[in-house]
């Protein structure tokens, strides 16, 4: 999966533009739907927390990451039961 690819090498590297972080997600979603962006999710929270007890030095670039795919699932549930 490209996004993961994206994600981890943002996170190696210790920097993501906010349009590059939502661009991956708006792909994310069209190559595989909301279920993908969940699966994504449900990485990075598991990533998170192994980066945390590691004390890596971008957990806080993961947590972004996290935020965002979880603020990004949020608002598309909320727009589609708006419709």
């Amino acid at each position: 999966m490209r996004a993961l690819d994206i994600i981890a090498e943002s996170i190696r590297v210790g920097y993501a533009h906010p349009t590059n972080i939502l661009n991956t997600l708006i792909e994310l979603e069209n190559e595989g739907g909301l279920v993908a962006v969940r699966r994504v999710e449900r990485q990075l929270s598991l990533g998170t927390n192994a980066l945390r007890q590691r004390e890596h030095p971008h957990t806080d670039l993961a947590q972004k990451w996290l935020g965002a795919a979880r603020a990004y699932l949020i608002t598309q549930a909320e727009r589609k039961h708006a419709v």
